[in-house]
């Protein structure tokens, strides 16, 4: 089967997780059927390198790109992506998910049943419910608190997704997508459905994602819209700043009109003066980060390339 003869291409991150990925192998070509074409993504995988064989042994067609260095998940994607973009000219459709098995192959049908809509370009998977420990939980109520108000949109989904081919090759030239693949969706000004969908156990293992890389994948997500979160952090200081300067003429009256007990009234001007300070200092400092940030760059078709080391084809056996 060439490239231009699948109709379904799943692209897929691996990372020291040979056992769960080779059994996703198998049940997507249970499910899915011999017209799949698997683009796996070895990001930088010592112990457990991805070999080409599993593909095949399964009885599927596909690629291996293994990566110069780990370069983390999201990047893996894009790289991903970014391949699939260059060589496939056809019209297939294309669908991102995890190797672990906690997105599964079954629930593939619904996404691109989804995708079957007039007027969508991607269809992204929202989570039924979550098994997961109340500190992640906690978290993850925050985490959405804050990008809604930091960036004025609101995040539900993860990876796991599909798209059309237009959709794959708008993302894959967009600079953002190498920070944050959900968040480069949301900025990309596609036309997206949800689907909900229950989270399936991990094949085998133990996630390798900690509460600090958690936090640093939040934080990338409002990297994307760093215009955003800098303009409306802007606001909230000069507000701030407007205050303290009310505060301080609010001081002065009750000063003035004997109101104030000794000593009150120099502790309250000094601090209301050192916020005020403060917040205009950070108000500049927004207001020039904001005016340098650039966001919507170009990326070069074949950048890619820069973080690849090896491409193995993996045949149908």
């Amino acid at each position: 089967m060439s490239h231009s003869s699948a109709t379904l291409v799943v692209v897929m991150p691996v990372f020291e997780d040979v056992e769960a990925s080779s059994r996703l192998f198998h049940e997507l070509a249970s499910r899915r059927g011999l017209d799949t074409f698997v683009v796996a993504v070895d990001d930088g995988s010592v112990k457990q390198p991805v070999d080409p064989a599993a593909i095949s042994k399964a009885g599927l067609e596909g690629v291996v790109i293994r990566l110069r260095r780990n370069v983390g998940h999201q990047r893996a994607i894009a790289i991903g992506l970014s391949y699939v973009a260059e060589k496939f000219d056809g019209q297939q459709q294309v669908v991102v998910m995890d190797s672990d098995g906690e997105d599964t192959p079954e629930s593939i049908g619904e996404l691109l049943g989804g995708l079957q809509q007039e007027g969508t370009d991607v269809v992204v998977a929202t989570r039924k419910s979550r098994v997961e420990t109340l500190r992640f939980r906690a978290f993850y109520v925050v985490y959405k608190w804050l990008f809604s108000f930091l960036s004025g949109r609101r995040i539900s989904f993860g990876n796991f997704m599909a798209l059309k081919m237009p959709a794959v090759r708008r993302l894959a030239a967009m600079q953002e997508l190498w920070t944050h693949v959900a968040a480069c969706v949301l900025n990309s000004k596609l036309r997206v459905a949800t689907c909900a969908l229950d989270r399936g156990p991990r094949y085998a293992g133990r996630s390798k994602m900690n509460f600090v890389g958690l936090a640093l994948h939040g934080f990338r997500a409002l990297m994307v819209f760093a215009e955003d979160v800098l303009v409306r952090v802007g606001i909230v200081c000069t507000l701030v700043a407007l205050l303290s300067v009310l505060g301080g003429v609010l001081a002065l009256v009750l000063k003035a009109l004997g109101f104030a007990t000794p000593g009150w009234f120099s502790l309250v001007t000094g601090i209301l003066l050192l916020v005020f300070l403060q917040t205009g200092a950070l108000t500049l400092i927004t207001l020039m980060l904001s005016g340098s940030v650039r966001s919507g760059g170009i990326v070069s078709v074949g950048s890619y390339k820069e973080f690849v080391a090896d491409i193995l084809s993996a045949k149908r056996e």
